[in-house]
């Protein structure tokens, strides 16, 4: 039986803890697919990691979007585009794991609507029992945290000043 696993909060930590998963189940012989939303980084450790059985594709348009009303019809697109893709390439390719990077804020925000990822979710657990899901972004929505079996929020409890200026290659992306 598959879980749908969700990672929210304001702290960083989420899209590592869910790679934490990719790793484990690739140690497992496992299939992954990894699709992250609002982002277009290809330089990221992600991105640039092979494995086989690992598949990464990016749906944003290299924009830093965290703020209600700041997109534009691009991102709406981009977005739709890779729900569409998640469902599609699921369907077609049935990996165990499936990541859904940064959707709980394209929902948040409104490039998403949230019905449409949680009627997207419920059809992939029906066609596909056995997938796990994993949700991750700030901002989780009602909605999507009564879906998921298990919710986590990461709480920053320390960082240094100017955190998003300093990031480090290999460990922040």
């Amino acid at each position: 039986m598959g879980y749908v696993y969700l990672y929210t909060g304001d702290s960083k930590g989420k899209t590592t803890s869910a790679l934490g998963l990719v790793v484990r189940a690739l140690g497992h012989k496992k299939k992954v697919l990894l699709i992250q939303f609002m982002k277009e980084y290809p330089d990221t450790g992600e991105c640039l990691f092979t494995y086989p059985n690992y598949e990464i594709k990016q749906f944003g348009n290299g924009c830093n979007i965290r703020k209600l009303n700041e997109f534009n019809i691009d991102d709406i697109v981009k977005a739709s585009e890779g729900l569409s893709y998640a469902m599609n390439r699921t369907l077609s390719t049935k990996p165990d794991l499936l990541i859904l990077d940064e959707i709980n804020l394209a929902v948040a925000i409104g490039l998403l609507p949230e019905e449409l990822v949680i009627n997207t979710i419920n059809n992939l657990r029906r066609s596909y029992p056995s997938l796990n899901i994993v949700l991750t972004g700030r901002y989780a929505t009602k909605g999507l945290i009564d879906i998921a079996d298990f919710a986590n929020e990461v709480i920053e409890i320390k960082s240094p000043l100017n955190i998003n200026c300093i990031c480090d290659e290999g460990i922040q992306y």
